[in-house]
């Protein structure tokens, strides 16, 4: 059991509980990998989804695939990036059915009040995913206006390409998603297994790993684990999700923290990340007043 607890003058305040589970066994460490309870993979499938966009062979820069593969902030490089891929693929931006909220950067938002801009939708983080599904919709001859239906030929591909990619061999619950398409759930550590898998593709990691702020942006938790990392590739999800990848051990874990509580997630991702001598990124564990006293600290445990 994953624990995250938050330690004020002595006195537990905060406690979040997970999993985390790993692909492979890891020396010294005893992920949760008995625990086989599924969970819906909200964001954490997008770079599985996209290896679909390699297969199809769509024609895409390494900044276009990280995109197709990200849950952006909804910043104006973001923008940049879906516009000109909308551009080069002869796609409407109408035909888009991620739906519209504001940009997930606080920056872009008070950027956007100055500007006097409402949002739409391409701020939404899920747009790069959904202008990946309509290129394939193209390439394959599907029909466009229908591409979220659970029964249109494109779901059927991608819960066939991500079961495969996780070796998922019985069904288990699917739901649509936030952004309107549909979303499976299977155990962690099928996740986990997926996330080994993506090794197949190199192009999309190198994406990944070239594009961290494209993929992510501003106050993004992937963003940071890849940017100040040399051989990880993570990818957060709603539900307080994340899967991570050791490109150079060959093996990924998963963190689910049950209440979705995305601060406690990023203690948990970090910390766990050190402690198996995969990175070594710095964060503040200290909780402090509004002056700057420190009064507690947060912990992980697992």
């Amino acid at each position: 059991m994953l624990k995250v607890e938050y330690v004020r003058d002595g006195l537990v305040e905060e406690v979040h509980v997970g999993y985390w589970m790993s692909a492979k066994p890891i020396k010294g460490f005893s992920p949760d990998n008995d625990h086989d309870a599924p969970y819906f993979l909200r964001s954490c499938a997008k770079p599985l989804q996209a290896t679909l966009l390699l297969d199809n062979n769509i024609d895409l820069t390494l900044d276009e695939l990280a995109f197709c593969s990200a849950s952006h902030a909804g910043e104006d490089c973001h923008i940049k990036v879906a516009t000109k891929l909308l551009k080069k693929l002869c796609l409407k931006e109408e035909l888009l059915k991620c739906g519209v909220h504001p940009p997930l950067s606080k920056g872009m938002q008070n950027r956007m009040i100055v500007r006097g801009d409402s949002p739409n939708v391409l701020n939404n983080n899920c747009s790069g995913k959904h202008i990946g599904f309509l290129a394939l919709c193209d390439k394959n001859g599907w029909d466009m206006r229908t591409y979220d239906e659970p029964d249109h030929p494109l779901q059927v591909a991608v819960k066939e390409k991500i079961y495969k990619l996780c070796g998922v061999r019985k069904d288990y619950p699917m739901t649509t998603d936030g952004c309107g398409v549909p979303i499976v759930s299977m155990p962690l550590k099928n996740l986990a297994e997926g996330y080994v898998r993506l090794l197949e593709y190199p192009r999309l990691l190198q994406a990944i790993k070239m594009n961290p702020y494209i993929y992510g942006g501003e106050a993004r938790t992937d963003t940071e684990i890849i940017s100040k990392t040399e051989n990880i590739i993570a990818k957060v999800g709603a539900g307080g999700l994340c899967a991570v990848l050791n490109v150079q051990e060959c093996n990924a874990f998963v963190v689910k923290i049950n209440d979705a509580s995305m601060e406690a997630r990023r203690f948990a991702l970090l910390e766990i990340i050190n402690r198996l001598g995969w990175g070594e990124i710095k964060y503040d564990n200290r909780i402090t007043t509004l002056a700057g006293k420190v009064v507690g600290h947060i912990t992980v445990s697992f």
